[in-house]
């Protein structure tokens, strides 16, 4: 905590103390967590947190909350794996895939979990909560387990079930909203001013995203100290888009790594892609919209961060690409088939970016190339199920050899 100076609003810049709050009280710009980078500088260095525990609080010095009580169930420090067969398939050389979908609940949300729930338990809550698309709600619901603290999950009533499922299983309250996620988003803020919970993604949010920024420095120490060429990342609200560029250059700021220059690239499924349109129409405010995809953890119309993930895109020289509906089970079936890889339907979604932006020519065959892969496959794997199509045959060696001739062709 001796590295967090305040909270300063992104908009007026009004600088406020360091308590639950995510929005300033003068424009309603939402609230960030500014640091002592130079006091930062004094105590930090590649081989200090390269002996640091294997998940994210080997970067305990570049998070606002005191690593020592962490609510901790080991995330972070997924792999970062040299892709072969997409590689490929794609025609690129060097292409990575940050597998975010091994994380103890399955999804990046742990990260940023971790950091809020922490932080919550720092200012002496003792319920955790949250609005969700569901990944959200399976982190929530298991680091208050993890603290012994109560939670209340807020979700659409429509959820898919495994998501549900892998929430339930950890004790919470659960609260199925009719309507989509910013009808439940919207709940969730008035349940925020009417009771005395950590709402991770609403009074809570400045220090929630703050954990997003793990997945930059992961990324960059596990190329060798290097920045990436391009990074291919999927949206929803543009938090984690706007905080893995915010944590490039940290490193680059405290001399961890050399210069940025990342292109960011950001990518939404057709069905609900408001920062996309934005970025096509050239227009700096995003209109929302009204999700209808498949892709249920990327269906946020009115995204918080839409606005700073256009920023992102024209300092980085990136840029927006959308995934149509039928091609989000094809991406996962390709990153299952190339890489032994399953992810859920959001990565999907930018396979089907990550091929666009090769095929358009915004990412050549040489670049140093990473994809974001921010959840797992068993959460959505209804939109699959069409592989299955196994040869039932009789218990029979005979039976066997008659299927292998003339049903596979052996």
């Amino acid at each position: 905590m001796a590295n967090v100076v305040c909270l300063r609003c992104r908009e007026c810049k009004r600088e406020f103390p360091v308590e639950p709050g995510n929005v300033c009280d003068f424009c309603f710009g939402p609230l960030e967590v500014v640091y002592d980078y130079s006091a930062i500088k004094k105590i930090i260095s590649r081989e200090k947190i390269e002996a640091g525990p294997f998940n994210l609080w080997r970067y305990q010095d570049l998070l606002p909350v005191d690593a020592a009580n962490a609510i901790d169930i080991n995330a972070g420090f997924t792999p970062l794996i040299r892709s072969k067969g997409l590689a490929e398939y794609l025609g690129l050389k060097e292409l990575y895939i940050k597998n975010d979908s091994v994380n103890p609940s399955y999804s990046f949300k742990d990260r940023v979990v971790a950091v809020a729930s922490t932080k919550a338990i720092e200012f002496g809550f003792d319920t955790l909560a949250c609005a969700s698309t569901g990944n959200l709600a399976c982190s929530v619901a298991a680091h208050a387990a993890r603290a012994g603290v109560k939670s209340f999950v807020f979700i659409p009533h429509d959820l898919e079930k495994e998501k549900v499922v892998g929430a339930a299983v950890y004790g919470p309250t659960l609260i199925a909203v009719r309507g989509s996620y910013d009808d439940v988003n919207r709940v969730c803020s008035e349940v925020a001013d009417q009771h005395h919970w950590a709402f991770v993604n609403i009074n809570m949010r400045p220090f929630y995203s703050e954990g997003s920024k793990t997945l930059g420095y992961e990324v960059v120490e596990q190329l060798g100290w290097r920045i990436p060429d391009h990074a291919v990342v999927p949206a929803a609200s543009g938090s984690l888009f706007v905080k893995i560029w915010k944590g490039l250059h940290e490193l680059n700021q405290l001399d961890l790594a050399g210069d940025v220059k990342t292109k960011m690239h950001l990518v939404q499924a057709e069905g609900c892609s408001p920062i996309v349109q934005a970025y096509q129409s050239g227009v700096t405010h995003v209109k929302p919209t009204k999700p209808n995809t498949v892709a249920k953890s990327l269906g946020i119309g009115n995204p918080a961060d839409g606005f700073y993930s256009l920023q992102v895109m024209k300092n980085s020289k990136g840029s927006a690409v959308s995934a149509p509906e039928d091609e989000i089970a094809e991406g996962m079936k390709l990153l299952a088939q190339t890489e032994g890889i399953f992810t859920e339907t959001a990565g999907g979604v930018v396979i089907s970016g990550l091929r666009k932006l090769v095929r358009d020519g915004r990412i050549k065959p040489d670049d140093c190339t990473v994809v974001y892969i921010t959840g797992n496959g068993y959460k959505t794997h209804q939109v699959v199920e069409d592989v299955v199509n196994p040869i039932e045959i009789a218990p029979s060696i005979d039976a066997f050899e008659e299927a292998l001739a003339t049903r596979v062709g052996v």
